[in-house]
């Protein structure tokens, strides 16, 4: 009899030996001992990547006091391929004289107009070069693909120009010998007829004043510091 119980005990615990084997797959302790397997990472799409960045904003203006370091490091190979005046001035021929050369009495397109207004209006007690820098800046802008295409959609965008006054320019003398030149320079200017110290330029300031720019400096000429 006790054999047959010692027999019976034997193979119940064998049998309850056997079964914690093949359902301890769930337990605590085997899950421990597994190697976890890591969560990857998500990756932003490209689309939404591509939105990020367009939506990153870039401070355009003529007093970029805020202008990335950044994105003035990125554009300066594109700000060096600027236009660059397309003719040399002749040998022995001054600015002064170039200016004298040119037709001032004609009826200007309003783009000239623009031009010149900005060129009076901002640099009119300037030597002849410091107008013709402040005339480059607005054409570089014109044609950088940055700010607006044209020499009046530069000289009214917002908030660029203090001596705008919402769409109009202030009145003056158009009989006056500065506007004459104002008139001359622009036109060197749009032609590219004569060389700036300050090509390349799409900011300035007064020298008055240190905004603090992180810009790439080109040259200061008379009142005016420029940058690219």
């Amino acid at each position: 009899m006790s054999r047959k119980f010692d027999l019976a005990t034997a193979a119940a615990a064998a049998i309850a030996f056997v079964f914690t084997v093949f359902t301890a797959d769930g337990s605590g302790a085997v899950a421990q001992s597994r190697t976890p397997v890591p969560v990857q990472a998500q990756t932003t799409p490209p689309q939404a990547a591509g939105l990020q960045a367009a939506s990153a904003g870039e401070p355009d203006n003529l007093l970029p006091s805020t202008y990335p370091a950044t994105i003035a490091a990125q554009r300066a190979s594109h700000d060096e391929a600027l236009t660059s005046p397309v003719r040399s001035a002749d040998e022995g021929l001054t600015l002064a004289e170039l200016v004298a050369d040119q037709e001032t009495a004609a009826p200007l397109s309003r783009d000239l107009e623009c031009l010149a207004g900005a060129v009076y209006f901002e640099a009119k007690s300037e030597t002849l070069e410091g107008q013709l820098a402040v005339g480059r800046v607005i054409v570089n802008r014109a044609r950088s693909g940055r700010f607006p295409a044209s020499y009046c959609g530069v000289v009214f965008q917002h908030s660029q120009f203090s001596f705008v006054r919402g769409s109009e320019m202030p009145a003056f003398s158009r009989a006056s010998r500065t506007w004459r030149n104002a008139v001359a320079i622009a036109r060197i200017a749009d032609e590219g007829s004569w060389s700036s110290p300050a090509e390349g330029a799409l900011f300035f300031h007064a020298a008055r004043v240190s905004p603090g720019w992180r810009l790439t400096r080109v040259a200061r000429i008379d009142n005016h510091v420029f940058y690219r």
